[in-house]
């Protein structure tokens, strides 16, 4: 019996191969079309590029899934219950109950790509293949390369060290495999990147596909993990107690073991790697030697987010230089994320909301922390912010787009209406609801539980209303300023304070914010994390890095925070019919709250990893668990 190989794309290619055959005789003696024999797709150059083209689908869209990761850290919250995340966010996952799991780091279909990826490796570079095509065999092999370590690489960083599998099954095979150690599985990505540099480098790429720098972004980004504390023996179990208790043997599965390089080695790697791409990439606007402007920093935030997805007023498409690779979308069917996150006032569906802890995070323009304590701050909490903020959070008062296109005429003004206000009703004072609230009247059951909304990553553009309607904004896999972050932890972590201080002030300078003055090691780790949870948010980095920093605890750990608004009127005013934000009619008064019944978030160490499900365990009787389950 015939190997086969089924391919959506290939099938395409296939039908029409079918069509231009039709007029012969033999028409009837053909293979069934949804099915290609295997030798024939790496003998056709079409056929192989659509095989490998099939792979990116591991991808999915990137981190715009309706449920996201930033919902498992400080973040955001999850608005809609029973899809696992506050399984994850109170610690109570197990073996058998694995909450929230996306596809792009799942197991199984983590390991059918690598499959598809192996199968690929072995056919372009087993030597004789029929495909003749030299350029497009290094392109297509350099791809498989770079997708097999970018697969690895998302189980590594969930589970700790994985089986290591780099030939393609047969049924008849032994399935059971032992775990590879934290190094090794991190060696072999490096290897796999290697290769894919060497294939890659001067080959023209397709966008949207993978490309030279973006292999180098993914070594810089491994590097950079495989430094941090989480990963190093000592650091490790000097932070957490449960792994203090392991033998040598489940330490070596999720970090260094002292043995090889020192730690300290492993940053000086990760800086050059990070270096690596800096010198091979542009970024954005890195070039400038003072802040500039609050509504320019805004913009270029802004403008870093759509990726030149957007034709909104200010927003520069030079921005898309920052993206390294990218997930890129062609239609609305690939793209719900505005309609996921949206505000519920404008019939959207409110799912991954920022909460308090964040929006609490963004310093005042002037550099200085925000703080409720300061009464003026507490009077005006959303004035002279960080502009990073206005471009990312959508708060009680801020101005959206015409809401009458989608909602009717409801608000004249168009501006979030997360809090409750006076307003005069048949001559009686009411409390009226904000359109934006879960007591609004327009999809109540899709309200923000914590009083804000997502604005990063929708499209600004007023034209585009309605969430069903198609936006273009790509998911940044990864981007320049990431490489620059990876570099300036790199640096401050080997003493290189000036050098990390001159890049961090660049991304400062670039986002309107000022110059950080500090040069003491301890002092710039703290100011530097801040900010690359501050400029990388909803990148899927927060998670990653609260958990590799050995933080979590006391930030992924903590309860959330949600904020009460409500608007009394002064004395001698009113307003009736229709409510409007307007500081000249209210007393706004802004209540930070803690709250628990939405999700009560609990720490526990075990959660560093994800647990393997039981299945697995059970089907492959050397795969073992991760401490804590």
């Amino acid at each position: 019996m015939k190997s086969t190989i089924r391919n959506t794309y290939i099938l395409a290619i296939a039908m029409m191969a079918l069509l231009a055959a039709g007029c012969k005789k033999d028409f009837l003696s053909v293979d069934p079309p949804t099915q290609i024999p295997s030798e024939l797709v790496w003998k056709d150059g079409a056929l192989a590029d659509a095989f490998v083209l099939d792979i990116y689908n591991g991808l999915g869209v990137g981190g715009f899934s309706e449920q996201m990761l930033a919902s498992v850290s400080d973040e955001s919250l999850f608005t809609h219950p029973n899809r696992g995340i506050d399984l994850v966010n109170s610690s109570t996952i197990n073996p058998s109950t694995l909450g929230w799991i996306d596809d792009t780091w799942r197991y199984s279909k983590m390991y059918n790509r690598i499959r598809s990826c192996n199968m690929t490796i072995e056919r372009l570079a087993g030597g004789d293949n029929g495909l003749t095509d030299q350029t497009l065999k290094d392109r297509l092999l350099g791809e498989a390369y770079f997708l097999r370590a970018y697969f690895y690489h998302q189980l590594l960083r969930y589970y700790g060290g994985v089986p290591l599998i780099s030939k393609v099954y047969a049924l008849t095979d032994n399935f059971d495999i032992k775990r590879s150690t934290y190094k090794e599985c991190v060696d072999f990505i490096l290897k796999d990147c290697e290769e894919a540099t060497r294939l890659l480098t001067g080959k023209a790429t397709q966008k949207g596909r993978t490309n030279a720098l973006a292999v180098l972004a993914l070594k810089s980004r491994q590097l950079i993990y495989a430094a941090s504390d989480l990963h190093d023996q000592q650091k490790a179990q000097q932070k957490s107690t449960l792994l203090t208790g392991l033998t040598p043997a489940q330490v070596a599965l999720l970090a260094y073991d002292g043995s090889g390089k020192t730690q300290m080695q492993r940053w000086t790697d990760a800086q050059l790697a990070a270096k690596a791409v800096m010198d091979a990439g542009t970024g954005y606007k890195f070039g400038l030697s003072a802040p500039v402007s609050v509504a320019d920093g805004r913009n270029n935030y802004k403008s870093i987010a759509m990726g030149g997805g957007s034709k909104a007023p200010g927003i520069d498409a030079a921005a898309a230089s920052e993206i390294i690779f990218g997930r890129y979308f062609i239609d609305r069917s690939d793209m719900r994320y505005a309609r996921a996150n949206g505000p519920n006032g404008y019939r959207n569906w409110a799912g991954n909301t920022p909460v308090g802890l964040l929006v609490d995070d963004y310093e005042m323009a002037d550099g200085s922390k925000f703080s409720w304590s300061n009464p003026t701050q507490k009077a005006a909490p959303y004035k002279n912010r960080d502009p990073r903020f206005y471009a990312t959070v959508l708060y009680d008062g801020a101005g959206w787009k015409p809401r009458d296109k989608v909602s009717g005429n409801v608000d004249p003004a168009s501006q979030i209406q997360t809090g409750e206000y006076d307003l005069i009703d048949n001559g009686n004072t009411i409390t009226y609801k904000g359109l934006d609230t879960r007591s609004g009247p327009i999809e109540s059951w899709n309200g923000s539980w914590t009083g804000y909304y997502t604005h990063k990553f929708i499209d600004p553009d007023p034209n585009i209303v309605d969430a069903s309607m198609p936006q273009f904004v790509p998911w940044p896999f990864f981007r320049y300023t990431e490489a620059v972050m990876n570099y300036i932890e790199a640096s401050i972590e080997i003493g290189q304070t000036t050098e990390a201080l001159l890049w961090l002030n660049r991304i400062r300078f670039r986002s309107g914010m000022p110059a950080i003055t500090a040069t003491d090691q301890a002092s710039l780790r703290d100011i530097y994390r801040h900010e690359r949870r501050i400029e990388m948010v909803y990148e899927e980095q927060r998670y990653h890095d609260a958990r590799r920093w050995m933080i979590a605890p006391q930030t992924l750990g903590r309860k959330t925070t949600y904020i009460k608004v409500t608007g009394k009127f002064k004395p001698g005013k009113s307003l009736s019919k229709t409510y409007r934000y307007d500081t000249d009619i209210y007393n706004y008064t802004y209540t930070p709250t803690t709250e628990t019944a939405q999700e009560n978030r609990v720490w526990n160490d075990k959660i560093y990893f994800r647990p393997f499900s039981r299945d697995e365990i059970n089907n492959n009787k050397e795969l073992t668990q991760n401490p804590g389950y």
